[in-house]
């Protein structure tokens, strides 16, 4: 039972853009649906919201049913947060708010069985409800899952040439409205100052070949092609929430739009 992470890797290793949109409700349908759009992950919120363990482990279900990756945001960086999560076998983790050195080696230490790490033996999903042989399985979990760390605050763009030399990080994520709001930006997400941030993180990454992205939204166009520009692996892209209202706007304003154009006529 796969959860597509070697899909992942290959376009990685393609160089080609990976790209997916989060999840941020508790109904599995939005991810089951949004995973057959074409997108390589689910960005699935752990952090925000009302999602608890039970709703992120039918998100990774759905996800697993298709092509795509299920990628989780946990609450926060803490080994009794992430342990359950993991026992889920998510394609990845995303740590949030990392600011130090310390940070990463705990979430990197959470995420790998001893020697390597402090993550408590209990899988359940993660070895296929014991399908997957012991060893093969012990063996998968020395790369899995995909360690992603966000940078969100200042602290840790001024930490980020050390953070990047901690051993088992596999990418990081940019959080731009956090980020912004750290140096009292709050919502400037394109202010210069905001921008230089960008630039500096981006510009490290490269020099250490890190995986490195962004999670944005396709109203941010500039934003998009900035990424791109920049040389971002991965992209997230809105989220279900966007998607729904996008979708039931336009819908309800083309059919008012007809019905406007034929009363007009009478």
């Amino acid at each position: 039972m796969g959860n597509n992470l070697n899909r992942l890797k290959e376009k990685f290793a393609k160089k080609e853009l990976v790209i997916g949109t989060t999840i941020s409700t508790n109904c599995p349908t939005n991810s089951e649906i949004l995973a057959r759009c074409g997108y390589d992950f689910l960005w699935i919120d752990g952090e925000h919201g009302a999602m608890d363990n039970s709703d992120i482990d039918l998100h990774i279900m759905a996800a697993c049913s298709t092509d795509c990756a299920p990628i989780v945001r946990v609450r926060w960086n803490d080994p009794v947060i992430v342990k359950p999560v993991l026992d889920m076998g998510p394609a990845g983790i995303i740590f949030p708010f990392i600011r130090t050195v310390e940070d990463v080696k705990l979430a990197v230490s959470s995420c790998r069985y001893p020697p390597a790490g402090i993550r408590g033996f209990g899988p359940r999903r993660a070895n296929d409800y014991t399908f997957i042989n012991g060893n093969e399985y012990l063996k998968s979990s020395e790369s899995e899952p995909f360690i992603i760390i966000q940078v969100e605050h200042v602290d840790a763009v001024n930490n980020l040439e050390d953070i990047l030399n901690v051993s088992g990080l596999d990418a990081i994520v940019v959080g731009p409205n956090d980020l912004s709001g750290s140096i009292g930006l709050l919502g400037k997400t394109r202010h210069s100052e905001v921008m230089k941030l960008y630039d500096k993180i981006a510009e490290y990454c490269r020099s250490k070949g890190i995986l490195f992205g962004c999670a944005t939204g396709v109203g941010d166009q500039e934003g998009i092609k900035e990424w791109i520009n920049r040389g971002a692996n991965l992209l997230a892209v809105d989220w279900d929430i966007g998607h729904l209202a996008f979708s039931g706007k336009h819908s309800y304003e083309v059919t008012l739009g007809i019905y406007n154009q034929l009363k007009n006529r009478k």
